[in-house]
């Protein structure tokens, strides 16, 4: 399984004309300590309910049913690229986080069954987090400058038709590794998008347990 670090970063040399914008926005995002309340090792994973691309609802507590443990990775959505790269990866990981009696969630804000195809790429169940909620709940929930919103928009990535709103908010992607008690064993939440857990390290984690 080839680690996704060389793939994030291949994408940040393609799109290195909007570096800048992207740096100035993670700048003032660490300032403002975006991320920090996001659970931590150690630490219970709040329950939530939230609907597939079908409508169903899924409740924590039965996604943890009969599982070993659990990977939540939330997800900016199928437009980003990083998140292309990172669910690519996941679906890579598939066999060994099977073979380690886990199960992958992929969550993003995006609506109208959207939440499913970085799911469907990662080989994973997807669940929308509609308006943020969860996200704000955790902590993990940011807004995005004016500016940057309509460049999406103009870019053809209009936020607000994907996920309802004013299209400025968005997740902060996550990764969190649960045991079969709903105990985080695994974290990673960074303001900068372009930067994402590695699988690798996570099914790491899970040899270890």
């Amino acid at each position: 399984m080839r680690p996704i670090a060389p793939r994030l970063a291949a994408e940040a040399a393609r799109l290195h004309g909007y570096a800048q914008a992207y740096d100035a926005l993670v700048a003032r995002l660490n300032g403002l300590g975006a991320g920090r309340r996001a659970p931590r090792v150690g630490q219970r994973f709040p329950g939530f309910a939230l609907p597939d691309a079908t409508g169903r609802f899924h409740s924590l507590a039965g996604l943890l049913a009969g599982q070993e443990a659990l990977v939540l990775s939330f997800h900016r959505g199928i437009w980003c690229p990083w998140c292309r790269v990172e669910s690519r990866g996941w679906a890579e990981a598939a066999p060994r986080l099977a073979d380690a009696g886990a199960r992958l969630v992929t969550i993003s804000a995006e609506l109208g069954g959207r939440a499913g195809s970085i799911a469907d790429r990662a080989g994973a169940l997807g669940l929308c987090d509609v308006d943020l909620g969860l996200c704000l709940a955790l902590g993990l929930a940011i807004a995005l400058p004016a500016d940057l919103a309509a460049h999406y928009a103009r870019g053809g990535d209009d936020l607000a038709a994907m996920t309802g709103g004013s299209g400025r908010l968005l997740p902060i992607p996550a990764t969190f590794l649960l045991d079969r008690t709903g105990t985080v064993r695994f974290a990673f939440a960074d303001p900068d998008f372009r930067r994402r857990a590695e699988p690798g390290d996570v099914l790491d984690v899970l040899a270890r347990r």
